[in-house]
């Protein structure tokens, strides 16, 4: 037993272990460590301890996780990581002295005392290094004044939602704040249980009862609450706090930190929120950062999957990932020659034209402006963002629609050294939010509707209006310039600097088909790669002119060195392109290229007999149509032929992160027949394409190979790949695990001529008992039923033992005719297919099908199909307004089959 001793209590106050059978936590972790501090008294501590059985003696790990709870939780928080420890690595949570199941102490701990207290107790246990330290809330602090006291035995930091620097113009997080207040902390934090219980509370979807729980028992009364009110009562919020000389100490000397950093964050924290990451990340540099984006305070309940995460980083510190070996060579057909140099910079091309006087973008209906004007306004408007603050590799939000103004923006940001953010408002007010946050934008260039966006999302960064704003409107919304000052500006202003062709130009966005959308990070290297692909895959030339109905390549023609035209729509929303106003974009041009996602091509398709004869010759000057973005049927090509008769339709292939992949002709399509998937062509030269095969239960993790007819995750290597995603270190460290190669996220096989066959995606596979079934071929086969317009095929039921469910659209007349009836511009999201998509509010219904249906079906799936439902629409994503949103079909088909099985098994065939 502990000699009791003047400041550790006896009784009810001592250590002790926690109570079985809280969820998650292993009763072998827990141990109770007696400890001396530096005045000779000794405190009981409680910790959760991987190696526990070792009685305090280090059996020679590979090192030691030391992991910090902040207040009012408890070692607790760190289960998942404790379950989830690196291979051969120790880990240690303790509980701080007055809090969990540690002794109670009669007087206050400060921040200076927890850092000895934290130091007596890794003397104690013999902690010889190296030790990576793991803190959260104020525990976070904690650590690293921790790691500044032993740098000589430190590899890294890791930090989760906590903050390090509360200065003069900080007011501290506002929820602590008002519970550090006199009047409140007595009563909020000990008298009651109020403050142990928000800390749970704050959590969104909620945590199971037993969860909260289980942090909330260490705490049942105010006598065991107290340390939580001191702990409260020891943020140093006034510069003349006890502690406030201690914290700033650690804030400082984290910037002198070298070792290997690691922050994982939840953005939903009203806590510790955007600011206190900035500032982080401004300390050290060298972190690497992943954000859960749907996570809150408790980021390690909110995100399980952090403690993973993090175990792989700290795995990774000696250099596994370099030391790995090279993944296989595979490759499609060698390329008929090596790729070209790539252009000098990505306004190479624009400034080879910048004495011609011809159109070089063109706005239907709106601005035109030559080529001689766009390069001039580029170079002086970049001279004036340089001259108004802009520094190189300062990121700035794009809030403007395609236009001229949003042209002479890009590529001035880009001639600045700037890096442009795009999030196209296809996204929805939420999803661009999260976006442009996540991406810490220090700029915004808006239309008026951008800027008070801008503010209503809570942007950061400084404001500049787009040309023709009013004064007094440019000035409410805080923006000292627009685009045209800053031009004028840098007419009188130095040139800006050349960025280097290393250096960042471009974070855009995926379309947030399967989650949250992710940063895709580009340098101005790779970007050059994907245009000289694009000429040479397409045959490009200055003499060809482009019509762009999507909004990623509506911006892209200068930098190709052709004229552009943007036809008079919402490009974010393509389903709303018709066939006359394509052929107004195409006579404003004189258009030989025309890219359309496919949303907007089956409108073109529907209303081409709007097009009359009189104008369709001026439509017979486009070679060349692309469509990319989503599955796009060789049917639908053939229908466009009728608005574009000359054109050679091709679909190429690729995402955010590398586009394009692959290539393919409607001619090539029809050639190769069909398969199972989608037939998406040949690599393209300099690219190579490899498999990792399919486990039994739906996983990739297998050795890449370019063997035909295996099914498995397509992966990518080539010169225009994204280098990195954009705070999410763990989504970049699973999809680039193979050096050199980007794992799409994608299924599919190679055929016997090389060609890439696509099966949908790899979080849509179905997890059956038999094996992985992949979509996309059951939904082609289904969709060739007469009777139904649209599937989709996903699983319902546990990871390895799913069944598949089949979810119709029927064939009716009013899906022939709905489309027609729509007039321009009032399309919904998915309206270019009906069937496709559905408008924001309550979502279609679903329910069994006939039993003729479900009899047809099954006869044609190509596996066992365990039911069958109709919905009157399919959810699809926002940008492209195509793809299906498998996980949300999967959500209403698992609810619609657990509340009619008991009433209509037979009719669903269940």
């Amino acid at each position: 037993m502990v000699t009791a001793s003047p400041s550790r209590p006896s009784g009810a106050d001592s250590a002790r272990l926690p109570p079985a059978g809280l969820p998650g936590l292993d009763p072998r972790w827990s141990r109770l460590v007696e400890v001396p501090d530096r005045t000779g008294h000794r405190h009981t501590w409680h910790l959760l301890d991987t190696h526990a059985g070792t009685s305090g003696v280090d059996p020679g790990p590979v090192g030691t996780l030391l992991c910090v709870h902040g207040n009012p939780t408890w070692s607790y928080l760190w289960r998942h990581l404790l379950a989830a420890a690196p291979p051969g690595w120790r880990v240690v949570a303790p509980d701080q002295l007055g809090m969990g199941w540690s002794d109670r102490l009669e007087a206050p701990r400060t921040f200076a005392e927890r850092v000895e207290d934290l130091g007596d107790l890794t003397t104690a246990l013999a902690l010889t290094g190296p030790v990576v330290t793991v803190g959260h809330d104020w525990g976070g602090a904690i650590s690293l004044g921790w790691a500044l006291a032993h740098r000589d035995v430190l590899r890294g930091v890791v930090l989760g939602n906590t903050a390090v620097a509360l200065g003069a113009d900080d007011a501290g997080p506002a929820v602590i704040r008002l519970a550090s207040l006199p009047a409140l902390r007595d009563t909020a934090c000990v008298r009651t249980p109020t403050f142990v219980r928000a800390t749970t509370a704050l959590s969104r979807p909620a945590l199971p009862r037993a969860v909260r729980d289980a942090f909330a028992a260490p705490y049942r009364t105010a006598a065991r609450r107290r340390a939580v009110g001191s702990f409260v009562a020891d943020i140093p919020f006034r510069p003349d706090h006890p502690s406030a000389e201690a914290v700033a100490e650690v804030a400082e000397g984290v910037r002198g930190l070298d070792v290997p950093a690691l922050l994982f964050w939840g953005p939903r924290d009203p806590v510790f929120g955007e600011r206190y990451l900035a500032d982080l990340r401004q300390r050290l540099p060298q972190a690497d950062l992943h954000r859960y984006e749907r996570a809150s305070h408790l980021v390690t309940e909110d995100a399980p999957a952090s403690a993973a995460a993090v175990a792989r980083w700290v795995a990774d510190l000696d250099g596994p990932v370099a030391q790995s070996p090279p993944a296989p060579t595979v490759s499609a057909p060698a390329p008929a020659s090596a790729p070209a140099a790539p252009a000098a910079r990505l306004w190479s091309a624009l400034a080879a034209r910048a004495h011609e006087t011809s159109p070089a973008v063109v706005e239907v209906g709106g601005a035109t402006v030559d080529w001689a004007t766009l390069a001039r306004r580029v170079d002086d408007t970049a001279a004036g963002l340089v001259a108004s603050g802009l520094r190189s590799g300062d990121r700035v939000g794009l809030l403007v629609p395609p236009s001229v103004d949003l042209t002479v923006a890009l590529y001035a940001v880009w001639r600045a050294g700037g890096v442009v953010v795009v999030a196209d408002k296809g996204l929805g007010l939420a999803g661009m939010r999260r976006a442009l946050r996540s991406a810490a934008v220090q700029h915004v260039v808006g239309s008026a509707e951008g800027l008070a966006a801008a503010r209503v999302m809570g942007l950061p960064g400084r404001p500049v209006a787009a040309t023709g704003i009013p004064d007094r409107v440019r000035r409410a919304l805080g923006a000292e310039h627009d685009l045209a000052s800053l031009e004028a500006l840098g007419r009188t202003a130095d040139r800006a600097a050349e960025p280097s062709v290393d250096a960042d130009c471009a974070v855009v966005f995926t379309s947030g088909a399967t989650g949250p959308a992710k940063g895709v990070v580009y340098r101005q290297r790779q970007v050059l790669a994907q245009l000289d692909l694009l000429r040479r895959a397409f045959g490009i030339t200055a003499e060809d002119r482009f019509v762009a109905a999507f909004a990623p390549f509506a911006l892209l023609g200068p930098a190709l060195g052709i004229g552009s035209a943007v036809p008079a729509i919402d490009v974010t929303a393509p389903q709303t392109l018709t066939a006359p106003l394509l052929a107004d974009a195409v006579e404003a041009i004189g258009a030989t290229i025309v890219f359309a996602a496919p949303a907007a091509l089956r409108r073109v398709a529907a209303t081409a007999e709007e097009v009359p004869p009189s104008r369709r010759e001026g439509l017979r000057g486009v070679r060349l149509l692309i469509s990319a973005g989503a599955p796009v049927p060789a049917a639908l090509l053939r229908q466009v032929r009728e608005v574009l008769p000359d054109a050679d339709p091709h679909t190429p292939y690729g995402m955010t992160e590398a586009l394009p992949v692959t290539d393919v002709s409607l001619a090539q399509v029809e050639e190769a027949g069909p398969g199972d998937g989608i037939c998406v062509g040949w690599p393209l030269p300099g690219v190579d394409v490899a498999l990792s095969p399919l486990t039994g239960s739906g996983e990739a993790d297998g050795a890449l190979t370019d063997q035909p007819g295996v099914t498995g995750e397509v992966a990518v290597r080539a010169p225009h790949v994204k280098d990195r995603y954009d705070a999410l270190w763990a989504t970049e460290r699973a999809s680039s695990r193979d050096p050199g190669w980007h794992r799409t996220g994608d299924v599919g096989h190679l055929d016997d001529a090389g060609r890439l066959w696509v099966e949908g995606r790899l979080v849509h596979v179905v997890t059956t008992p038999a094996g992985p079934v992949t979509p996309v071929g059951v939904e082609q086969r289904v969709e060739a039923l007469g009777e139904v317009h649209a599937a989709a095929a996903v699983g319902v039921g546990p990871p390895g033992t799913q069944a598949v469910v089949v979810v119709v659209v029927p064939e009716t007349r009013a899906h022939r005719r709905a489309h027609r009836r729509r007039r321009p511009g009032s399309g919904r999201p998915g309206s270019g297919r009906p069937g496709r998509g559905h408008a924001p509010g309550r979502p279609p219904t679903m329910e069994p099908a006939d039993l003729g249906l479900v009899d047809a079906v099954r006869a044609v799936a190509g596996v066992e199909v365990a039911a069958v439902l109709t919905t009157p629409a399919l959810p699809v994503d926002i940008r492209h307004a195509s793809k299906v949103d498998r996980q949300e079909v999967a959500r209403r088909a698992a609810r619609t089959l657990a509340g009619s099985s008991r009433h209509t098994r037979s009719r669903a065939g269940t």
